[in-house]
């Protein structure tokens, strides 16, 4: 399949700067790319290829002013990384078969309203009372448990487990393997090596256009609801505790874990190992860099980085005085023995 510049620029309202009639047959990393490939430009730390590439078509902003000749068709865009994002949803469209129908070995519970123009792959499990929408896409080793509800175009990957009485949106994506609705981690010390086992009888409810990773676990409620709000986007292996509840827009990067009853603003960008303890609350527009530790309540806004974590500033600053120990320490150890050497003349 072969697209002109121009064809591309057209479906990006962008322009074109160069041939507008040279052929795309493939899309390709920047530092990667080969003749009838089309690339794209967004993080300044790439330019340096933009130079050098093989690529016949390059996406970039607008504004983008070139020091040196440049080989390549320019597609100029208002913003690179989102039409690039935008022409991707585009070919992946064009290119992927549609799935409809039911395939063998499906159960479907007769007390289940599934619409018509779903899909269900083979050996996935539909139980009692189950609501799925339009357009549902589930594929094969799922399992919706009982009283489940499930929104208009939503997509439910390969081996899925989604428990009982869940509510989610429409227009989310579940990737493989997510387990949405399995118990929080509740037991109730009895005695010395005795742990009673405190029934989760909550639910999880999970808004409009949440994405939510492979391997990635979302525990039901105690009591209530852990609650994704729309547009959340979790990436691969984390885990959210049961009655947390993240606010809209907020992402979190892979093997991030969020304990019981903690409440994120919205808009918040967590980075990948992240581990935040239960009961807090993170306020709006958060950003927490990768690998630190939550312990405290965090206000909108603050950007924090380390284990505890605290202010991004203070710890960077922390962080150069720790590199200087070693010779700090060496320093103090030659003036002990100084002021030692001193006091026995």
């Amino acid at each position: 399949m072969k697209f002109s510049a121009q064809q591309i620029a057209d479906v990006l309202q962008g322009s074109v700067d160069g041939d507008p009639q040279v052929e795309i047959s493939t899309i390709s990393k920047i530092e990667e790319g080969q003749s009838g490939s089309l690339s794209f430009l967004a993080n300044p730390k790439y330019t340096q290829y933009i130079y050098t590439t093989e690529a016949s078509a390059i996406i970039v902003a607008e504004d983008f002013v070139a020091e040196k000749e440049i080989k390549a068709t320019l597609i100029r865009v208002p913003d690179a990384y989102n039409s690039f994002a935008t022409l991707l949803a585009y070919y992946q469209n064009m290119i992927r078969k549609e799935k409809h129908g039911r395939e063998q070995n499906v159960f479907v519970h007769p007390t289940a309203k599934v619409s018509d123009d779903i899909y269900l792959g083979a050996f996935a499990y539909v139980g009692e009372n189950v609501k799925i929408g339009k357009n549902v896409k589930v594929y094969p080793h799922v399992y919706i448990g009982d009283n489940v509800e499930i929104g208009d175009n939503t997509v439910i990957y390969q081996g899925v487990k989604i428990y009982h009485d869940t509510k989610i949106g429409g227009n989310c994506t579940f990737h493989a393997n997510v387990v949405i609705g399995s118990d929080g981690f509740g037991f109730a010390p009895q005695s010395e090596n005795d742990f009673r086992k405190v029934p989760q009888v909550g639910n999880v409810v999970i808004e409009d256009k949440v994405e939510i990773g492979a391997g990635s676990t979302i525990d039901r409620a105690t009591i209530g609801s852990t609650i994704l709000r729309q547009g959340v986007k979790l990436d691969n292996l984390i885990q959210i505790a049961h009655n947390v509840v993240i606010g809209e827009n907020t992402v979190i990067a892979a093997q991030s874990g969020v304990a019981g009853s903690t409440h994120i603003g919205k808009n918040c960008m967590i980075g990948g190992q992240v581990g935040i303890i239960g009961h807090l609350k993170i306020g709006d527009g958060v950003m927490i860099a990768a690998q630190s530790g939550i312990g405290n309540n965090v206000k909108d806004g603050e950007i924090i980085q380390g284990s505890p974590a605290f202010s991004v500033g203070d710890y960077r600053r922390s962080y150069v005085m720790f590199r200087k120990l070693p010779d700090l320490n060496q320093r103090v150890s030659s003036l002990e023995k100084k002021i030692q050497d001193q006091q026995k003349e």
